[in-house]
């Protein structure tokens, strides 16, 4: 959500990139915005949790954990103000799911009376064939009910629809289903970026959509989406907006 002015008039976020194999993470820094990211934050194993949660969870991603939470310990003594965290993550691999819902149950320990948002990926059969899937997002939910406050359910075979029937896209690739979610989560977190009187802060967005602790999950809905082509001269009425929202 922040970002800190560091020394050489730069912005960099607060953000720490975990992974349990180097792939990714060369990927990232390699990428367009890899140099927008502090060097130290990226943080990784060589094994890989190979789809399974427990190796995430248990064994390759408990020996990682400890680097990971220095380097959230280290972003927290540098906030003024700590509202909370929120993490990133897929429920249907390995270290998503394992090691993440791990990391989420190790910082609630370390600041029980900081707010845990998460911005959770739920698996699905059209976007990958990874049969362990269902095992995993199960096992990750009852982790997420007892340690999250808030966790925003990104359903993949609803981008998968969403590219395939609004923006037309034949064959949708992880790009455009990261761009799809790219604009849920800034949309989502625009109270908390600008001025507002409603839910300007992640407690009072639980204050406001929370009726019970354990029933934090909520579904995003995002419009007006087009196809690229019809930007530009299409209409939005607004039934059309109500009905993409809930499509």
């Amino acid at each position: 959500l922040t970002a800190f002015k560091a020394s050489n008039n730069k912005y960099v976020p607060r953000a720490v990139l975990v992974d349990l194999e180097p792939g990714t993470m060369d990927a990232v820094r390699a990428g367009p915005f890899g140099q927008l990211f502090r060097p130290d934050n990226f943080v990784f194993g060589q094994s890989g949790a190979g789809n399974n949660w427990a190796k995430g969870h248990y064994t390759e991603g408990a020996e990682l954990v400890d680097q990971v939470l220095d380097v959230v310990r280290r972003e927290a003594e540098g906030c003024d103000c700590l509202q909370g965290f929120q993490i990133t993550h897929s429920l249907g691999g390995g270290t998503g799911a394992g090691m993440g819902t791990l990391l989420i149950s190790k910082i609630r320990e370390e600041f029980p009376d900081r707010m845990m948002a998460t911005f959770s990926v739920v698996p699905s059969p059209k976007v990958s064939d990874t049969v362990v899937e269902p095992y995993n997002a199960t096992l990750s939910v009852h982790q997420l009910v007892e340690n999250s406050d808030e966790t925003f359910c990104i359903d993949n075979e609803a981008l998968y629809d969403i590219c395939m029937r609004t923006l037309k896209l034949s064959n949708p690739s992880y790009g455009d289903l990261n761009h799809l979610v790219s604009a849920v989560m800034s949309g989502v977190t625009t109270c908390l970026r600008f001025p507002g009187q409603l839910n300007s802060d992640l407690r009072k967005l639980a204050v406001n959509m929370v009726p019970f602790p354990r029933l934090h999950f909520f579904m995003v809905g995002f419009a007006p989406l087009t196809s690229r082509g019809a930007n530009s001269f299409r209409a939005v009425s607004v039934p059309e907006l109500t009905q993409q929202m809930y499509d």
